[in-house]
């Protein structure tokens, strides 16, 4: 089946319940758009790079990755240097942050003798990917955390929690209402579909509202995500009962706040969140003051948010983008490359591109009181 029929299908799945239970919530909208079984947009395609929908900080340049590899083992050795840990990484795309990860590591033959690789995935397209670059590291592969067995671990989550789904809640003149999504009258849905937004009564996540969110006015949006919360709720009580660490790395504000952050993007374009459903992607902006807070509630040691800019640059980003600047090649290549990295490292860490959007986090076990690039 091509992606193109896919996503007919998906949309007419999401239809066929609407029309039979109602409008459905942001959140469940978001929820099968990206992660229905076999026809959600990341259970059926890879979309990254050029040819695809958008490009992550690891497919931009190899530092990134690099960078990451570096902070694992430093924060193995400040765990103690457990023998065996998991790593473990959520959305883990092509692969390719964990490889560079796992190159930059070789400097330190324990931790690499030491690490069980485990990824969560929900993409067999992704998968494939996945296993050609880190087959030799044999990793197994789960769709949840719940399946990752215990004990010492890492974990790394870079743009995870932008694509989990949110609620979405408006205010009006008589209160909160909840947002929705309906079908929008016109074409009938066996032949194509067509989605508008509504208003529904306030749902039980309203009450996960947060202070920031009370100066609301009439026509102002808030939004939650409890699925965000339980993901790192889930990481959080596990840091603290095996012993771990976990960095997150996504874009959204430091401090919780009023707006629509819901967007699509189609072919590195922003696009309607309500056309092409199953062909596009779907995200929103990342709460890092709610996750943050939850990982306190569940007793870990926390750090940052600071934006990725700045924890780049404290792991020495600048210095290997030199060190690869002046690699042993004829001068006209290599002048090809320096330009190339320097464009690299301006896309990751300037302030207008993702160096300053782009926050990254990180917990640990309460034990733990200092973080390389915190």
């Amino acid at each position: 089946m091509s992606a193109t029929d896919r996503a007919c299908d998906l949309r007419r799945q999401i239809a066929q319940q609407i029309t039979a239970q109602g409008a459905v919530t942001v959140a469940e909208f978001m929820r099968l758009a990206l992660a229905a079984r076999h026809l959600g947009y990341y259970a059926s395609r890879d979309p990254l790079g050029r040819q695809g929908d958008f490009i992550t900080a690891p497919e931009i340049s190899q530092m990134f990755g690099e960078m990451i590899g570096l902070w694992c083992v430093d924060t193995w050795h400040r765990l103690g240097r457990p023998n065996p840990f998991r790593l473990i990484e959520l959305g883990p795309g092509r692969g390719t942050l964990m490889a560079d990860a796992l190159r930059a590591a070789r400097l330190a033959p324990d931790f690499l003798a030491a690490l069980d690789l485990h990824l969560v995935e929900i993409s067999e397209p992704l998968i494939a990917a996945q296993g050609q670059a880190l087959g030799a590291h044999h990793p197994r592969w789960h769709e949840t955390l719940d399946t990752i067995p215990a004990g010492p671990f890492m974990l790394i989550a870079n743009e995870f929690f932008d694509a989990l789904p949110v609620h979405q809640f408006e205010m009006t003149t008589a209160g909160w209402r909840e947002r929705g999504v309906t079908l929008r009258e016109g074409p009938a849905w066996d032949q194509d579909v067509a989605f508008s937004w509504t208003l529904l009564p306030p749902g039980p996540q309203l009450a996960l509202l947060r202070p920031a969110h009370q100066p609301a006015k009439p026509g102002d949006l808030a939004e939650v995500s409890p699925a965000s919360i339980a993901v790192c709720d889930q990481i959080a009580r596990r840091c603290r009962a095996d012993g771990g660490a976990a960095l997150m790395i996504d874009y959204g504000p430091a401090e919780s706040g009023l707006g629509d952050s819901l967007q699509a993007l189609r072919r590195h374009r922003y696009h309607d969140p309500l056309q092409d459903v199953g062909a596009a992607d779907l995200t929103a902006h990342v709460d890092f003051a709610a996750l943050m807070d939850t990982s306190r509630l569940a007793g870990c040691a926390c750090f940052g948010p600071v934006t990725q800019g700045a924890f780049l640059r404290a792991l020495g980003i600048e210095m290997r983008a030199a060190r690869l600047s002046r690699g042993q090649l004829p001068q006209g290549q290599k002048d090809d490359v320096a330009s190339e990295v320097a464009s690299a490292l301006h896309r990751l860490i300037d302030p207008a591109e993702m160096g300053t959007l782009f926050k990254v986090s990180a917990l640990a076990m309460p034990q733990l009181s200092d973080l390389a690039g915190f």
